[in-house]
C-alpha cells in the first residue's frame, strides 16, 4: 500500500415526510381547499400568525383563535437570489420577500413573481398567485405579484 488515501465522491438523497402538526395542516388544508389564509390570534397579546401557530412567540399562550387574513399584503424586505435554487427548481433570479398580510401580526416569507426583480421594492402591494394544483404545502401560493399602482 502507497499510504495515499482514497476517496468516492457520491451524493446521497434522504427523502423524507414531515408532519406539519394539527395547526399546521389546518392552515395548508384551507390554503389547498379554498385559497383561503388562516391565522391564529393569541388571547393575550392579540397577535395574528400566518402561518398559524399553536403558541404565541411573545407571550407564550394558546393562540387558538382562527381569523382569517387578506392574501394581499405588503412587502417589508425582499432578495433577489442570483444563483439556481436546487430545492424548488426554480430558475434564476428569484426574488423572495417578506410580506406583510392584511391582518397578520408579522411576514411571510414567499416568492415575489410576475414582476421583473429590478422592479420589487419594499412598500410594494402583492396578492397571492395560487397553483392551479394545489397539494397541501406554501407553495400552493406560486408567488406573490404587484397589484397595479
Amino acid at each position: 500500500m502507497s499510504g495515499k488515501k482514497a476517496f468516492l465522491e457520491g451524493r446521497i438523497k434522504v427523502p423524507y415526510k414531515w408532519y406539519a402538526g394539527e395547526t399546521g395542516s389546518r392552515f395548508l388544508s384551507a390554503l389547498r381547499d379554498g385559497c383561503e389564509l388562516w391565522g391564529t390570534r393569541c388571547p393575550g397579546c392579540g397577535r395574528v400568525y400566518v402561518p398559524a401557530a399553536k403558541n404565541c412567540w411573545e407571550c407564550f399562550r394558546p393562540a387558538d383563535e382562527w381569523v382569517q387574513v387578506s392574501d394581499t399584503g405588503t412587502v417589508e424586505s425582499f432578495t433577489i437570489a442570483r444563483r439556481p435554487d436546487e430545492m424548488f427548481g426554480l430558475a434564476p433570479p428569484v426574488v423572495y420577500g417578506l410580506i406583510r398580510l392584511g391582518g397578520a401580526g408579522g411576514s411571510l416569507l414567499h416568492i415575489i413573481g410576475g414582476v421583473n426583480p429590478d422592479d420589487v421594492r419594499v412598500g410594494m402591494q402583492v396578492k397571492a398567485v395560487y397553483a392551479e394544483k394545489r397539494s397541501g404545502r406554501i407553495l400552493d401560493i406560486k408567488y406573490f405579484a404587484p397589484l397595479g399602482e
